[in-house]
């Protein structure tokens, strides 16, 4: 008799919580013992649901995907959590990584993605999107001394791909004026005056 791997998943959206459960349990090596909206309800049964693999949502109301991570790991170091989300900036990676995440892969996967991505998770694996993975990469190639902060590199290098104020804004979920706050701090660690000037020296020393 084969074992299906206990997956709980969280996730605040309903819709997708419900088409998550449906495509793990269609599977004949996962099921899911538990779907939560929020990370601490899942917290309180991970023990009696004896969980194997958590899909973990980022943004999630109150305890967000990345601290839940942290504590999961820190208390079940044999569970291994897979994050789901819609974001795909360097910040939000690392940050899930650091925090024990053993893959990351988006909401836009498709039905064989995720469950491919689980099966590769039950395989000692650790699966990642394709853009996740490059930037990943691309991130150990990059100049350790950089002067600039994650979030202004991600600013410039949204400016780099040709995004406007708003943009960017709307991408980051910044402000506008948050935007130009963290572009006046870098034209000022880079000492220049233009966008096309930071783009040249961040891009010369491996900035971004």
């Amino acid at each position: 008799m084969t074992f299906k791997k206990r997956v709980a998943i969280v996730e605040d959206d309903k819709i997708l919580l419900e088409s998550y459960t449906h495509i793990v349990n269609s599977s004949d090596k996962f099921v899911v013992v538990g779907s939560y909206s929020s990370a601490e309800d899942a917290l309180t049964e991970m023990i009696r649901k004896k969980v194997e693999i958590v899909l973990m949502d980022i943004e999630l109301p109150n305890l967000n995907g990345v601290k839940a991570t942290e504590i999961i790991k820190e208390k079940y170091p044999h569970v291994e959590v897979v994050m789901v989300t819609i974001y795909e900036d360097n910040e939000l990676v690392f940050d899930a990584l650091k925090a024990g995440a053993s893959g990351y892969i988006t909401k836009s996967a498709n039905y064989i993605e995720l469950l491919t991505a689980l099966d590769e998770i039950a395989k000692g694996g650790a699966p990642m999107s394709t853009k996740i993975a490059k930037m990943v990469i691309h991130n150990f190639h990059l100049n350790v001394n950089s002067p600039l902060t994650n979030r202004e590199k991600e600013v410039l290098q949204l400016m780099a791909e040709g995004n406007t104020y708003t943009q960017i804004s709307d991408v980051l979920f910044i402000s506008r004026e948050t935007v130009r706050t963290h572009i006046r701090n870098i034209y000022g660690k880079l000492q220049v005056n233009n966008k096309s000037e930071a783009i040249k020296i961040a891009t010369d020393n491996k900035y971004i």
